[in-house]
């Protein structure tokens, strides 16, 4: 579980916790009021603190999916506004879940799914079938080489035995301009 820090003098700035109940995830609002007021964070590969769940934390009140849509939203604010187009890596389930969950705005931006799975790829497209648009969309399932950045990367790292790290690495792209983990 990530677990990040900030000055008190920050924390007051930002804006404290928006308390609004069980179920909703308040440290989640208050990272992402962190950034949009221009915090940073930083990565430390070392274990800092021993975190502890008990059966009654409120943590476990917030759904999954209403962490899931706060994060879509946040991806949609902080990175796609600024996109022209882009490309979801992962046919999968993943990939297509985010597909649906975007505005409709930004699922117009989505040139085409990447992948490594041949099944996947000769299929040759990923049809929207809950659009109520005619024809209904039909975004191109393409190999990860024949696709263009910008990327929303929705594959989680060392799952692979370092195979999709290596190559995402072969594209030789910058984390935070050309890609973006959403995972």
């Amino acid at each position: 579980m990530p677990t990040w820090f900030c000055s008190r003098e920050w924390f007051c700035h930002v804006g404290q916790f928006v308390e609004d109940g069980k179920g909703s995830p308040e440290d989640l609002l208050f990272f992402y009021e962190h950034l949009r007021k221009g915090g940073g964070a930083y990565r430390v590969d070392k274990g800092l603190l021993l975190y502890r769940y008990h059966e009654q934390a409120a943590t476990h009140s917030v759904s999954e999916e209403t962490i899931w849509v706060h994060r879509v939203r946040f991806l949609e604010e902080k990175v796609l506004a600024h996109w022209p187009s882009f490309t979801i890596w992962n046919a999968g389930k993943q990939g297509r879940k985010l597909y649906r969950s975007l505005t409709e705005a930004n699922r117009q931006k989505v040139v085409a799914f990447c992948d490594v799975d041949s099944n996947k790829i000769s299929k040759g497209c990923y049809t929207y079938e809950e659009s109520k648009e005619r024809p209904k969309p039909r975004i191109p399932v393409i190999h990860f080489q024949d696709a263009k950045a910008p990327f929303v990367v929705c594959v989680k790292l060392d799952l692979t035995g370092g195979g999709f790290e290596e190559n995402l690495k072969s594209l030789d792209l910058t984390e935070g301009e050309d890609f973006y983990h959403f995972n």
